[in-house]
Parts: C-alpha cells; sequence; structure tokens
C-alpha cells in the first residue's frame, strides 16, 4: 500500500511528526494499553499514566476511565486471534433466518435498518457499492421524516405486488444506536412495531436491536421482547457508532444476509473485490493491516496534520469507483472523531468532480485544499486526469495505492489509523461526539416544551422563526438579498470557510426529497464552488448531525442554511406523524446558534415542482448577487 507524498511545503514537518510514531512507541503503548484495559478492567487504567487513555478511552470529570474505544484498532488484532468469528456470524443470521421461518414460514425479503449517523452509513456505502446486491432488499432508515419510512414502504409493495400486511413477516428490522440518548431510531421502531401490531403479525422474531444495556432503544425494545444482539464479536463494548466498521456485527450483518442462505439464497463468488456480498472470512482477514500498511496511515496523518498547521484542512477525497459510495463514510468517521477543536479541525470534502476554476490557486494565501487521492492498482480512476493536472500545478497531495482488488474493508481500517494518529498529533480525544449530545438535549427540551403549551407550534423556538411573507410565495424567513449578504459578510470577515445545505427531510427515497437534492447541489455549486471559491456540504438532517456535524459545531467557521418543508407528511397507517422531526429542525438551529455559529433557516412551502422551482430560483438570485473576495 505505497503512499505518495506531494507538493509538501512542510515537508521538515511532516517528517518530524512521523517520527514520533516510532520514537514513542506509539502502536506498541496502545496495544498493550488495551490490553491492559480488557485483562485487567478500567479500574487499572490512570489517565495521568499515558496520554494515550485521554486519546482513545472516556474519561469522566472526575478523571476515572469509563470506556475503553481503542476496539476500532483492537477488533482487528482480536479477530487474528478468533478464525472462527466469521462461522459464528453466518451461523446467529441463520438463526435469524430460522426463526422468521418458523413463526411466519417465509424467508427475509427485505430487511429496514434503522439508525444515525455512524450506525448506518457503512450500510448505506455497502448497498450503494452492490456489496448487498443478491440478498434481501436494504433500506437505510436514517431520519425521523415521515415520508422515508413512507417511501420505503411504498417502494417494498412496488417490488413485490403485495400488500404491506403480506410483506410485514417477510421483512427484519434492526434497530441500532451506540449512543444512550439516541432516540430517532426509537420514532422508527416504534412506529413499524405498531404496523404489525395493526395487522395482527407476531413481531418477536423480526425485530433485533444493537445498542448498550439500558439506553433509550434497550428500554424500549426489551420489554417488548425483541432480541438484544450484541454489537462486537468479543462481546465487549469498546467503540463508537462510526467505529463499528468493518468488524463488528452491526457492520457484517447485512454482508452475511447477503451471502449464501443454504435454503434460498445464491451461492457466494469467491472474488475479492465483489460487487456483491464478500466472502466474510476474506473480508475479516482483508483488515489485518500489516506493519508496513499501518506506519503509511500514520505518515498520511503526518502530511495531513502538518498541512493543517498551515490552515490546509479540506482535505479533497477522490474514491476510486469501487469505493466512491464509502466517501460520505470516510467524511463522518474522520470528521466526527477530529471535529472537536476551534482551533484546528479537518474537513473531508466529498462529492466533488475535478474543476480548476473551484480553486484557488497554489500560491493564493487563501488557498486550504490538501487533496487525498485513493486509488485501487489496476483499476482506472474517474478523477484520473484531475489528480495528474492538480499534481503538476502544485497542489499539496498524497496518493495511497491499494492492492488490486483490496476488500473496502481495508480501506476502512487504514482510515481508523489514519484517524487515531491525527488524534494522537493533536494531543485530542477521537472517541467522543459532545456536539451531538447538545442538539439531541435541545431537542428534548422543546419537546418538553411543546407537551406543556399544546404543540410545537407554540413553542418558543417555533415562535422566534416569526412568520414572514414568503418569497415568491415560497421561500420564508430569508430573501435572496439578506442571505447573500450574510454569506458575504461571513466570508469578507473571514469567519467562514465553507458552506453547508441541509434540508430536513427524505433525500434518499421520495422523488420529491430526490429533487430537492438535485437543487441544493445546484445551489451549492453555484453559490460557494463558483462564487466563493469554498468547499461546501450537501446533506439530509438530522442524519448530518450524527455524521459530521461534529465539526460544523465544534471547529465552525461553517456558513450553515437549514432547510424545511412547511407542508410535511404524515404517514397515516402507521400514525407517523412529523412533530419530532420538526422539532430536530429546530434544535439544530438552537445549537449552532448556541455556540455562535452562523445558520440561517428556510421555511419552503412545500416540494412541488413549483416550489422546487421557486426555490432554484431564490439560490439563483442569491448566486447572482454574491461579490468576489
Amino acid at each position: 500500500m505505497p503512499l505518495s507524498i506531494l507538493n509538501d511545503s512542510a515537508h521538515a514537518e511532516t517528517v518530524a511528526h512521523f517520527a514520533r510514531f516510532e520514537s514513542e512507541n506509539v502502536l506498541e503503548r496502545v496495544r498493550a494499553l488495551d490490553l491492559k484495559a480488557r485483562t485487567e478492567g478500567l479500574a487499572s487504567i490512570s489517565p495521568a499514566s499515558d496520554p494515550l487513555v485521554g486519546i482513545g478511552m472516556e474519561v469522566n470529570a472526575d478523571g476515572v476511565v469509563t470506556k475503553n474505544s481503542y476496539g476500532v484498532l483492537d477488533l482487528a488484532w482480536q479477530a487474528k486471534e478468533h478464525p472462527e468469528w466469521a462461522d459464528m456470524v453466518h451461523a446467529e443470521v441463520a438463526e435469524i433466518r430460522d426463526r422468521i421461518e418458523q413463526v411466519h414460514g417465509v424467508r427475509i425479503r427485505f430487511i429496514i435498518w434503522a439508525g444515525m449517523g455512524g450506525s448506518i452509513e457503512d450500510k448505506t456505502a455497502y448497498n450503494a457499492l452492490g456489496l448487498l446486491k443478491g440478498g434481501p432488499q436494504f433500506y437505510s432508515l436514517d431520519s425521523t421524516d415521515p415520508a422515508k419510512l413512507m417511501a420505503i414502504v411504498d417502494d417494498m409493495q412496488k417490488r413485490a405486488g403485495e400488500t404491506l400486511a403480506k410483506l410485514l413477516p417477510a421483512t427484519l428490522v434492526v434497530g441500532m444506536a451506540m449512543g444512550m440518548t439516541s432516540y430517532e431510531p426509537v420514532v422508527n421502531l416504534e412506529k413499524l412495531a405498531g404496523l404489525y401490531d395493526k395487522f395482527k403479525i407476531d413481531s418477536t422474531p423480526n425485530f433485533i436491536y444493537m445498542t448498550l444495556p439500558g439506553s433509550v432503544l434497550d428500554r424500549f425494545a426489551g420489554p417488548r421482547g425483541y432480541k438484544r444482539i450484541p454489537l462486537q464479536l468479543d462481546n465487549d463494548n469498546t467503540t463508537a457508532g462510526r467505529h463499528s466498521a468493518p468488524l463488528t456485527r452491526g457492520s457484517l450483518y447485512p454482508l452475511a444476509f447477503s451471502a449464501r442462505d443454504p435454503k434460498f439464497g445464491p451461492e457466494v463468488k469467491k472474488d475479492r473485490h465483489p460487487r456483491h456480498a464478500p466472502d466474510l472470512k476474506t473480508w475479516i482477514s482483508e483488515s489485518f493491516l500489516t506493519g508496513e500498511e499501518v506506519s503509511e496511515a500514520f505518515k498520511l496523518a503526518s502530511f495531513l496534520h502538518a498541512q493543517g498547521l498551515l490552515g490546509r484542512d479540506k482535505v479533497t477525497l477522490y474514491l476510486p469507483k469501487s469505493w466512491d459510495a464509502a466517501a460520505l463514510w470516510t467524511k463522518q468517521a474522520v470528521e466526527e472523531s477530529l471535529g472537536k477543536s476551534e482551533k484546528l479541525g479537518i474537513k473531508i470534502v466529498i462529492g466533488e468532480r475535478f474543476n480548476g476554476r473551484t480553486y484557488r490557486r497554489p500560491d493564493d494565501k487563501r488557498q486550504d485544499r490538501v487533496f487525498l487521492a485513493v486509488q485501487i492498482k489496476s483499476e482506472e480512476h474517474p478523477q484520473g486526469k484531475g489528480i495528474t493536472a492538480l499534481r503538476g500545478a502544485g497542489y499539496p497531495m498524497a496518493v495511497v495505492t491499494f492492492p488490486a482488488r483490496a476488500m473496502l474493508s481495508r480501506y476502512m481500517q487504514f482510515i481508523h489509523h489514519v484517524t487515531f494518529a491525527l488524534g494522537y498529533l493533536r494531543g485530542m480525544t477521537f472517541v467522543t461526539q459532545p456536539a451531538v449530545e447538545l442538539y439531541k438535549a435541545i431537542t428534548s427540551e422543546i419537546r418538553a416544551e411543546a407537551e406543556k403549551v399544546g404543540g410545537l407550534f407554540e413553542t418558543k423556538a417555533w415562535k422566534s422563526l416569526g412568520h414572514p411573507r414568503r418569497w415568491r410565495g415560497v421561500v420564508g424567513i430569508e430573501t435572496p438579498e439578506s442571505l447573500a449578504h450574510a454569506i458575504m459578510y461571513g466570508a469578507k470577515s473571514g469567519a467562514i470557510e465553507y458552506g453547508e445545505l441541509t434540508f430536513f427531510g427524505d433525500m434518499r427515497y421520495s422523488e420529491e426529497g430526490k429533487e430537492m437534492r438535485r437543487t441544493l447541489d445546484t445551489a451549492a455549486q453555484r453559490m460557494f464552488r463558483v462564487k466563493l471559491q469554498m468547499v461546501v456540504d450537501v446533506h439530509e438532517g438530522p442524519a448530518m448531525n450524527h455524521s459530521y456535524h461534529e465539526m460544523i459545531i465544534g471547529h465552525g467557521r461553517c456558513f450553515s442554511i437549514v432547510l424545511l418543508s412547511e407542508a410535511q407528511s404524515r404517514f397515516a397507517v402507521a400514525g407517523y406523524e412529523p412533530d419530532y422531526h420538526m422539532t430536530q429542525f429546530l434544535a439544530t438551529k438552537m445549537a449552532l446558534e448556541s455556540r455562535n455559529r452562523t445558520v440561517r433557516a428556510l421555511l419552503v412551502k412545500d416540494l412541488s415542482p413549483e416550489s422546487l422551482a421557486v426555490l432554484e430560483e431564490f439560490f439563483t438570485e442569491t448566486a447572482a448577487l454574491l461579490g468576489n473576495i
């Protein structure tokens, strides 16, 4: 896995940072510390004994270690000693299949996975990359927008040509939440369980969940008789949700369900780089990085750290076609881990094709990008010409080349080592996510107030939005002039360095949501990339809150635009109302404001073609009003 570093103006600093890993015996210390925690218990660990404690373990206000989170590295080390793990996963999956067949007499045809951020983004990537092909139809349920669940159910019925009552027995519902307070999966599981009850179908064999004992999810699912599955194969709790891929049950189960079903499924092809379910034994073994590969990960972290100190902290990621859908997983894994510091951040820029017009010149003091190209040997890279042009122009760049037919699990474990190494160089814990907890707490406060005052629209949070006249009858709160003025003020003052547009609603399954995504992608290109030569994110809320929200609220320097449709979907059959989803929109805005982050809210009348056309005009006018800086 050779690493090439090009145009490194901080070469001496990169070399010095890298030398620390060997001179300070970092990897050996991590392994020893993790082993001590697992064999002697957390009580044996003192935060003062080694800085690594504060980097990869959770320590409370009293200085007591409460969790070892080095499972992100340790699970691969353990897996080498447990070759039976792959067969164990297959046996467990077979047991779940058999239980549904025994109770309902059907095979699993659909999987609905309810989770947020790290609890879902690996599965979403697997599905998009074709790794779940041949198994049950997989759906990512990562929103409390009723439209998302409704669109999933509609798609199931269209594919099968059968009623929902006929399909529920053949559906496996998985809830996953590795935080004690994550409530979104509970909202969705509650509505799904209600559908089973409505049609008088025993849901007990169809629901499984992965969470911590005593969590909000556990308190809901346990009393209903649903089966709790330990996340880790060692039955320990040493990983955060975003670190659950590629080696926990939460990451392996979807692959196993798409592998050969002894009774119904297709044969597994012995292919190391498939567009279908990989062989689990090979998948697991591919995560065993060699000493040289770990060294290359540390070297890449040293380069990125040195560039970050120079202000080049926008890491533009170019992935090979085989792994392109893993970009969001990468972004979330890095930014949620390392976005806590206002002083020094690291942003993973995804979803861009090479476009030299949107980059500042290499010699421009405001040039804040560094490029990371990941390639697979013997595979043509979709951004090959752009990578060559950037190298020749003198932009700082790292190129990592994976072996031919390497599996995604190898890349994932490599990224985990890079993230850990960056945390070490920055003296920063990479296993907590305090900003995620902030918006959750505010959501709870607004919900409690709504219950007292008679509904969401009577709360102070909703009333604070005001009741403005809509621009051209569609877009409320801001005008193109006010939005453009705020963006330019932030850009000229240096308060903002990038932008983000987050729509609180489904943009994956519903046709209206897909159109909203296209509208926002166009707006992002026009307003931020072209006019301001800034990077920009487009995503869906509240999933964003569990993915890269840590960077937005922790490090800051972002211009946030959060959008909500005033006309909300209601899934009547499931009794699913949009109140909680709308509350999360308000809570996100308030969380950003509480940290003095720049945020503007937009209310859109509805998601009709006419309204989306007006919204596009709104952003077009905003872009036209933006000057150059």
